[in-house]
């Protein structure tokens, strides 16, 4: 049923329906009750992504229990995750909250004491904190307490021992408040995800020979002059996978090998690289309909490494879908040497691809070679072959 109504769709959108397939309500109809179950990544473009291509996730979490109390639990990590916007007020609001909260408690301390000017106190009187007569003044006695001005008109004074005990869990309690806010702003400045939008990865990948071999490429370009340390480049398949026992499983991952042409395990990343993945037996591309750009899957490919100056982790990620995968195409080169004797990187042809020629299919390999001797190696090989077909079953050896 399902190759019957994609033909009708290919006759239907080609304009060679007959009579009986003449409105598009009836194309959408054998569509969408031919299938049992709906697409793995939705029609558009945007919702079906899994990952978007500038690395963020496009899945929403719906229906977490307790979730509030699970973000309160890891306070720093929410502190460092959330928007600059709420960040800043949220930062304002905690000085200015306890500013205004310790200047309550001196008020109160006050009113305790009998410093304020409506209790009429005598002339011998010594208050607690000399000139706090108003709220407004024990406000002003906290900001200046907390942030350390010390103007000289308003302090606390020795007949008072709750003030210093007060005075110290201020400070101390402020103190600690502070170095928490101002980690988390520098925490949140000096993380690598900056440093993840100066890499950048092609806008396409293109599947071609390379080697003699049928190999899906991918393009990566680090954009600072600084050095990335230890890259490492793999990929996840994310598609919908039926196993034995009949179970269908959404967004399987499969690992997804990818090399580049040097013999060490780390790229050196100076210049744009193009990374490799033999697709051969071993791949879990091989019975994927890479040439006609269909499909219901997504190639999520992720670069890690440290970052030279900060030596912090860095992970860069962006992701394929199936008509971003060009059957047929090679990346332009985008490095040339300028008549300084510099190498010069051209992002203008980074994402550009050229027509070259397809592969027959996936497990096609080329040999190179003289043409007499590569028919001579065929001939012998066939020879042998057939020698081993028709000779009877028992143990030979062979002279030597």
């Amino acid at each position: 049923m399902h190759g019957r109504t994609s033909v009708w769709m290919r006759l239907y959108r080609d304009g060679w329906t007959d009579g009986q397939m003449t409105s598009a309500t009836k194309v959408y109809y054998s569509q969408t009750t031919q299938t049992d179950s709906r697409p793995l990544i939705g029609s558009g473009l945007r919702r079906r992504r899994v990952m978007t291509k500038d690395g963020r996730s496009n899945v929403r979490m719906e229906h977490i229990a307790d979730k509030r109390f699970l973000y309160l639990k890891d306070l720093w990590t929410t502190f460092i995750d959330m928007q600059w916007r709420y960040k800043l007020v949220l930062f304002s609001a905690t000085f200015a909250g306890t500013w205004f909260a310790f200047g309550v408690i001196w008020y109160l301390v006050a009113v305790v004491h009998g410093d304020l000017l409506e209790f009429d106190p005598p002339a011998n009187h010594t208050p607690c904190v000399m000139q706090v007569h108003t709220l407004t003044g024990a406000f002003l006695f906290s900001l200046e307490s907390q942030t350390t001005i010390g103007y000289g008109f308003r302090y606390i004074s020795e007949e008072c021992p709750l003030a210093i005990v007060l005075l110290i869990t201020q400070l101390v309690l402020t103190t600690i408040m502070e170095i928490f806010i101002t980690g988390t702003f520098l925490a949140k400045i000096a993380r690598p995800k900056k440093r993840a939008e100066t890499i950048k990865f092609s806008q396409n990948a293109v599947v071609a020979q390379h080697n003699g071999k049928t190999c899906l490429m991918i393009r990566v370009a680090n954009m600072r002059k600084s050095l990335l340390i230890g890259c490492q480049v793999t990929g996840k398949l994310l598609q919908t996978h039926l196993t034995k026992e009949g179970e269908s499983v959404r967004l399987n991952q499969v690992n997804v090998d990818f090399q580049v042409d040097t013999s060490s395990d780390s790229p050196f990343l100076i210049l744009p690289l193009t990374f490799y993945h033999v697709v051969d037996d071993a791949s879990p591309f091989r019975d994927m309909a890479l040439r006609t750009g269909e499909g219901d899957f997504e190639l999520v490919v992720i670069l890690s490494g440290t970052v030279e100056s900060t030596s912090a982790t860095c992970q860069v990620r962006t992701s394929y879908l199936p008509e971003e995968i060009l059957w047929g195409y090679e990346f332009t080169p985008a490095i040339s040497l300028s008549a300084s004797g510099k190498y010069v990187a051209d992002f203008s042809l980074f994402d550009q691809v050229v027509k070259v020629t397809a592969p027959c299919c996936l497990h096609e390999t080329v040999r190179f070679g003289d043409p007499e001797k590569v028919k001579l190696e065929e001939s012998l090989r066939e020879a042998a072959e057939r020698e081993r077909e028709g000779a009877p079953l028992s143990v030979r050896i062979s002279n030597v």
